[in-house]
């Protein structure tokens, strides 16, 4: 009980929103979509140059429909997933003095959620988790509860403009210096053809510009560290466990401690979870607007986004050292769908055959913690492992979406039966067991419904923003 005597309890049955558990699970599965290329490939061919691993016609279209519209909106979908989370966690509490019970609950369970990110990170061996990222970024959003929901789209939005400035590389500052190179190579070409002598920064500037064309070329071969690296990321992920677990965690250093990945990416999930909480203030998140307002919303919002995107992969596609709008847009336009996503599952929702068609999402939603753990383990430890299936290397973009389907649609299957006679997924269980300290129900007691409620239940009353 609370201070107040409001009770604790995990949210099970009529009183869980129907809408969020399917947003929940869309974004879980869809995420295998983009962690699978990295389980399956070198990822010093992919950071070299994405046609490395594999470049037919279908490759490209498969690269480019996943960039345009969904690469990153399955991590802006959990970020306003979790600053909903939060929101509907701490409902009871939205004074500055709270019950403290509460306050206690959030951070404890999020404490945990840290811990079994390492654990995927050092004991499975998956050096893309999320679950510590969000897990630190939910650590420091609880005081931003009573912030209303323009505040919060304000601070949600600081993030991408960081990155369009160029605080955290690339961005306008890096389109600039591009433009500037691109300009004094030229002039410097010029200069070659009318057989007048260069001076030694416009030679400097010319060898620089045609280092960046030769990059790009597929003959070209790797350069001396990027191969070493190719190499030894090869030899641990056809050796032997240990070797697998030794490369992934000098990954995980390399990335996240030593190249400050951690805080950039912790800063991102917390401006995505402001804006979560902004879109629960706002009760647009979890389904209590009109379909005219999701259909305008997920219109200009992909309009934006999408576009924004488009011209981004084109210009990548060109393969060519120009400086890049997509530098400046990235952030703002992953926001952008992803607000087109929430936007559109809402508006189907509303419809009777909408409704239907995303139903089986709920399940996967349910359990969302432990499908997203248990990809990590198909993908590093059986179907790409030597000891497994032995697939790694072996399939470009298409292949490997493909194989993600497949994956994905055993995985709702799996999970649409579980919830059929379990309360929670078995790693759900255990942390809401932990961050309660109290042994939670496993199998779904007789009678009780698997019905989350929709706009309008009693369970999903309209809110103030």
């Amino acid at each position: 009980m609370t201070t107040d005597g409001a009770s604790l309890a995990p949210v099970r049955g009529r009183t869980r929103i129907e809408v969020l558990d399917i947003l929940r699970g869309i974004a879980i599965l869809g995420i295998f979509y983009m962690n699978i290329p990295f389980m399956a490939q070198n990822t010093g061919l992919l950071d070299y140059d994405i046609r490395r691993i594999g470049w037919t016609l279908a490759d490209r279209n498969t690269w480019a429909a996943i960039h345009i519209v969904w690469e990153g909106t399955q991590r802006g979908l959990l970020e306003f997933l979790f600053g909903a989370g939060a929101m509907v966690l701490t409902a009871k509490v939205m004074k500055p003095d709270g019950p403290v019970a509460v306050a206690d609950l959030f951070y404890r369970r999020n404490l945990w959620l840290l811990g079994f990110g390492l654990l995927d990170v050092f004991l499975i061996g998956w050096v893309g988790d999320i679950l510590h990222v969000y897990a630190l970024a939910a650590l420091l959003i609880f005081p931003f509860r009573l912030l209303s929901a323009r505040v919060l789209i304000v601070l949600g939005l600081s993030y991408a403009a960081l990155t369009a400035v160029g605080v955290t590389g690339g961005g306008a500052m890096e389109y600039s210096a591009r433009a500037q190179l691109m300009q004094q190579a030229a002039v410097a070409q010029a200069k070659t053809a009318a057989q007048v002598p260069l001076t030694q920064a416009e030679r400097e500037t010319a060898a620089e510009w045609q280092e960046l064309i030769d990059r790009r070329a597929l003959a070209t071969p790797l350069d001396a560290d990027s191969a070493r690296a190719v190499e030894e990321e090869a030899a641990a992920r056809r050796s032997t466990p240990a070797a697998l677990l030794a490369a992934s965690w000098s990954a995980w250093h390399a990335i996240f401690i030593a190249g400050y990945g951690s805080f950039f990416l912790v800063l991102e999930a917390m401006c995505g979870m402001f804006i979560g909480m902004a879109l629960w203030k706002l009760g647009v998140i979890q389904g209590q607007r009109s379909k005219r307002f999701y259909a305008l919303l997920a219109l200009a919002a992909y309009g934006l986004g999408c576009g924004a995107r488009a011209i981004g992969v084109w210009e990548q596609l060109q393969f060519a050292p120009q400086p890049k709008s997509i530098w400046i847009t990235e952030e703002f336009a992953r926001l952008a769908v992803s607000l087109g996503h929430v936007a559109l599952i809402n508006l189907l929702v509303q419809t009777r055959a909408g409704k239907a068609i995303l139903a089986p999402f709920k399940a996967a939603g349910q359990t969302a913690f432990s499908l997203y753990i248990l990809t990590s383990i198909l993908g590093l430890w059986i179907l790409f492992a030597p000891w497994g299936f032995d697939l790694w290397g072996r399939f470009g973009w298409a292949e490997l979406a493909a194989i993600a389907t497949a994956v994905n649609v055993g995985l709702l299957i799996l999970a649409n039966l579980w919830v059929k006679g379990f309360a929670n997924g078995p790693l759900e269980w255990a942390w809401r067991s932990l961050a309660y300290w109290k042994i939670q129900p496993f199998r779904r007691p007789r009678g009780e419904p698997n019905a989350p409620a929709e706009p309008g239940d009693p369970a999903n009353p309209p809110v103030s923003a």
